[in-house]
């Protein structure tokens, strides 16, 4: 099904025009599958047989519904479909036009990704290549492409990262795959490893984020046995191995300050500082500046983070992590009256529930 159900539903979503009902019935005939070829075995064609299966299931939901002649006209169109025998060589391969669907104009872009997600993911390389007529580009173009690549994956990380697991799809687990695919595919490229690397120090940690009480856990409060120890030391071969190439990029160095983050003793405040330094000469970002204020505060320069703070006052004020990051340094500095003002903003500004429930904590330790 990882590799077969984009096709399926493509298929699916053509003849039946209806996107719920066309995901609705693949899944019952996929339980189906599990039950029937349990006993039986695997059928000649699964994938002709999960098609076949699936239609019927629409033929049954379409006839408890159906009021009109125009729908007892698809009824009879999907009969005969589903009479036939069907070949996995015959199912057509409608992938290209739904993930055109998917990508409609009147969709922004995090939403196409997204769909195309939810509805395409699970294609294997190649057959994501014949749909697109892809070619892996040569040396001269790979350049032009890869940041790209690596900002959309990224995206879809993050995405994840904020929603969490949705109705059984998890993102995060989905921006892992791709990016594996990708180094499979250009093997060696140091900026695809350090974004692997980076997401991978990232998901080790996802058993603990939440604390019991439903709050946000920063990594330094985080239980450590409930981090995958295993995926933390792959990221980390990862990112050492991209590192020792001597060709940094953003994503390696990002990669690097998430590695300090998880050290065994505690973060290694004064190296992080120092890689954010490296960093702004490739993102001479805001939000880049930000993070290293914070980082400078931990490291005990309190006077400089507070001074890069108000620097950053005017062009962060609708940037909730801004007022976040405020309020803790406020805290820091003994500045109570300040610090709460901080995180009032804070967690007003928290899309996140459990962001809120943290920072209203935090606050209220205050006094």
């Amino acid at each position: 099904m990882r590799n077969d159900r984009g096709r399926l539903m493509a298929a699916l979503i053509k003849q039946l025009r209806d996107w719920q009902l066309a995901e609705e019935v693949l899944q019952e005939a996929t339980i189906s599958a599990l039950s029937h070829w349990g006993r039986v075995g695997l059928p000649a064609s699964p994938q002709g047989w999960l098609l076949k299966v699936a239609l019927r299931k629409a033929i049954d939901h379409m006839r408890s519904g159906a009021r009109e002649a125009k729908k007892a006209a698809a009824i009879a169109v999907l009969a005969k479909e589903e009479a036939e025998d069907v070949e996995t060589a015959l199912i057509p391969d409608e992938r290209l036009s739904l993930i055109f669907t998917c990508c409609h104009p009147a969709l922004e872009q995090k939403s196409q990704v997204a769909l195309t997600l939810r509805t395409v993911c699970g294609l294997t390389t190649t057959d994501i290549a014949r749909s697109f007529l892809f070619r892996v580009p040569g040396p001269e173009e790979w350049d032009a492409r890869l940041q790209a690549v690596l900002t959309v994956v990224y995206l879809i990380y993050n995405a994840g990262y904020t929603a969490g697991p949705v109705s059984g799809r998890d993102l995060c687990e989905e921006a892992v795959y791709l990016l594996r695919i990708i180094d499979r595919l250009r093997p060696n490229e140091p900026e695809v490893q350090g974004c692997l690397a980076l997401m991978m120090f990232s998901h080790a940690r996802r058993a603990a984020r939440i604390g019991p009480d439903g709050q946000t856990v920063p990594p330094q409060e985080q239980d450590r046995s409930l981090w995958d120890q295993a995926m933390l030391a792959e990221a980390d071969q990862i990112v050492r191995a991209a590192l020792a190439q001597h060709r940094p990029g953003p994503y390696q160095l990002k990669a690097a300050i998430a590695a300090c983050h998880v050290l065994p003793e505690k973060p290694d405040w004064a190296q992080i500082v120092a890689l954010y330094g490296v960093l702004m000469a490739h993102e001479p970002t805001d939000i880049i500046r930000l993070n290293q204020a914070v980082a400078m505060a931990e490291a005990g320069d309190l006077a400089t983070a507070r001074k890069v703070l108000s620097t950053l006052r005017a062009t962060l004020a609708e940037y909730q992590p801004f007022h976040a990051a405020d309020a803790a340094i406020a805290a820091m500095a003994g500045e109570k009256t300040a610090a709460t003002q901080a995180y009032d903003r804070a967690i007003a500004m928290a899309a996140n529930p459990a962001d809120a429930v943290f920072l209203t904590a935090r606050r209220d330790r205050l006094h």
